[in-house]
């Protein structure tokens, strides 16, 4: 079952493993029993579906969710149902590969204006006036 992403981006079975571990937390007996949470890894580097820049974007949207070996590890214990699980972090990964996709636009530098400049040293000079006049008066 291969994951679309958008038109052009399908992840295909092999790059996604999925893995059935115990859920922490509080559950009762059932927590103990029953393997519901889900850890996803996603083989981000060996991907032959995502260009260059994009798996480094993608590295960066990881953060912690990375490991060096250029996999993405994404662990959902939201619900009881391992089912509902193994969704939601299909859906996450979407999301996150969806978000590396988009290309971030550049900043372009801009200069302070003239105006902006004469009103920062003629705001600073009227301070500096303001402390110059404190000062221990003359008894003459």
């Amino acid at each position: 079952m291969t994951l679309r992403i958008n038109h052009a981006i399908a992840l295909e079975d092999w790059e996604i493993t999925e893995q059935f571990v115990r859920s922490s937390g509080p559950g009762g007996q059932n927590v103990n029993k029953v393997s519901t949470a889900v850890e996803l890894r996603f083989e981000a580097e060996r991907s032959p579906n995502l260009p260059g820049p994009v798996k480094a974007r993608l590295r960066r949207l990881a953060g912690r969710r990375g490991t060096k070996d250029g996999a993405l590890i994404l662990q959902v214990d939201d619900t009881r149902s391992q089912a509902r699980n193994r969704e939601i972090a299909r859906d996450r990964l979407a999301e996150l590969v969806a978000k590396a996709l988009e290309k971030p636009k550049r900043r372009i530098p801009t200069k302070p204006t003239l105006g902006s400049k004469r009103r920062r040293i003629e705001g600073k000079k009227a301070r500096g006036q303001v402390k110059a006049l404190r000062g221990k008066v003359d008894p003459d």
